[in-house]
């Protein structure tokens, strides 16, 4: 059986670029950085160190070489957060591409995406 949902592989272009983005922009911490010396890297990124579920980040090119069938579409991710306003301010302030703010029946989210084009969701529950 399933216990929890443990890491979601993300496939980027230039992962230096998308560590400085989720660590700089986002907050989140980097909870493992690992190189098989062979030219496979994979940074793994949270938004805390006690989080259950990591963000991987991969090189879309070398993932694409070494297996080919792997889907290396972006993930729809969906964030929770406590208080979106302040979010969405400290966000926009970083000079992070976000998107309106929608109310839902189950809360209020709204998208950003990461410097390559990358789309995510960030919701407070209502």
């Amino acid at each position: 059986m399933f216990s929890k949902l443990g890491q979601v592989m993300v496939y980027v272009n230039n992962q230096d670029e998308a560590v400085k983005f989720w660590t700089e922009k986002l907050g989140f911490h980097i909870i493992s950085e690992e190189n098989n010396g062979q030219g496979m890297r994979w940074i793994e990124v949270a938004p805390t160190k006690e989080a259950e579920t990591s963000i991987v980040l991969h090189n879309k090119e070398l993932v694409a070489k070494m297996s080919p069938g792997v889907n290396l579409g972006t993930p729809s991710l969906m964030f929770f957060t406590d208080n979106l306003e302040e979010l969405y301010s400290d966000l926009t302030k970083k000079n992070v591409k976000v998107g309106e703010m929608v109310s839902l029946p189950s809360g209020k989210v709204f998208n950003f995406a990461d410097g390559e084009e990358n789309y995510f969701a960030v919701m407070q529950k209502g």
